[in-house]
């Protein structure tokens, strides 16, 4: 399953476009994604694989920028691509290929799970598409509804404790709560005794259910203190619908290239949304309405209503095509998508077998 690779797209020539304005748009926004900075015609017809004057170049321009597909941010500066022109050139210009036998043997080693809980094997894929795109590396997985195996309480001291929940599917998830201040180790002993007796095969929202039901009919034999512990290791992964646990990495290089007090704000208010449950969930939704890769650029994913961001995101699919998951990039819109989109791609199908 995960050796399949994605084709070769070829560029197709946009509807509206002829030959020559296709390749004078591909070049520049090659050559912006490459710099960052606008692109004049003097530097276009010097790398324009046909001869063309920088007079018959900044006539098409002229005319690509009254498209709106190129906007000019100085009078006398060169072009850069707006979002439609960006658009464009994805859906129709780009091109890219395959990874390469020692790419994919990179990624499948990076994500490796063997010694490691699948909390650090997710956070790792995600670093690695970070770095991969120099962009941040987003990996989404929805929260396990399946049987529970086990449940541990450890004390860190200072009024708080670990707990630990070990999934039969062999995913670990560890949160942490607050305990009451001198609490003995043997209610927390205690407490995952009585969780762990009652497992059975349950899901946690089942166990949770027949914990609250005996606690109100109080027919448990815990004392007070390891009952509050029972309550607040149940609470912590309260709450109905998908949710799911986010691993993001990678976020500096957003604010690299940040030189503006508006564009920054712009991009920490990107952070806090990315951490919240709307988020998590609309991700999951837009995972599922694609069959592979998609591309986002500004605000077309409907997540975060801002210009200059772009998102590649894809679903992550087990054996039986059911949807275990988001994994994309997130980054300037001059991401280098003939590069990022293969790699999503692989690492999807890759993190799909893992959470299948």
């Amino acid at each position: 399953m995960i050796d399949r690779p994605i084709p070769l797209q070829r560029p197709v020539l946009p509807p509206g476009l002829d030959p020559r304005a296709a390749s004078i748009l591909r070049e520049i926004v090659e050559q912006y994604v490459e710099t960052g900075d606008p692109v004049g015609s003097r530097t276009l017809s010097r790398r324009l694989p046909q001869p063309l004057s920088p007079a018959t170049i900044r006539n098409v321009m002229a005319d690509l920028t009254e498209a709106g597909l190129l906007f000019a941010p100085h009078t006398s500066a060169g072009r850069m691509p707006t979002e439609k022109g960006m658009r464009l050139f994805v859906d129709g210009l780009l091109q890219f290929g395959n990874l390469s036998d020692d790419e994919r043997e990179t990624i499948v080693r990076t994500l490796e799970t063997r010694g490691r809980s699948l909390q650090d094997t997710l956070a790792d894929a995600s670093a690695m598409l970070s770095g991969l795109s120099s962009a941040a590396g987003l990996v989404l997985a929805p929260k396990s509804d399946g049987q529970i195996k086990h449940i541990e309480f450890v004390a860190l001291g200072s009024g708080r404790a670990l707990v630990i929940l070990v999934g039969t599917d062999g995913q670990v998830e560890n949160r942490v709560i607050e305990t009451p201040p001198g609490l003995p180790p043997s209610s927390l002993v205690e407490a995952g005794n009585y969780l762990n007796a009652r497992l059975r095969g349950l899901s946690l929202a089942e166990l949770r259910l027949h914990v609250d039901s005996e606690m109100a009919a109080n027919q448990t034999e815990l004392d007070q203190l390891a009952a509050g512990v029972v309550e607040s290791g149940l609470a912590i992964w309260g709450g109905e619908g998908r949710g799911g646990a986010l691993f993001l990495r990678g976020q500096s290089r957003l604010l690299s290239d940040v030189t503006q007090l508006e564009r920054l704000s712009t991009i920490q208010a990107l952070f806090d949304r990315l951490e919240t449950q709307e988020t998590m969930l609309r991700l999951l939704d837009l995972a599922e309405q694609s069959d592979g890769v998609r591309i986002f650029i500004g605000a077309e994913s409907g997540l975060f209503g801002a210009s200059g961001i772009s998102m590649v995101v894809a679903p992550a699919r087990n054996e039986s095509n059911r949807i275990v998951g988001a994994i994309g990039v997130i980054g300037p819109q001059r991401l280098n998508y003939g590069r990022i989109i293969p790699v999503v791609d692989y690492t999807a199908r890759v993190i799909g077998r893992l959470l299948g």
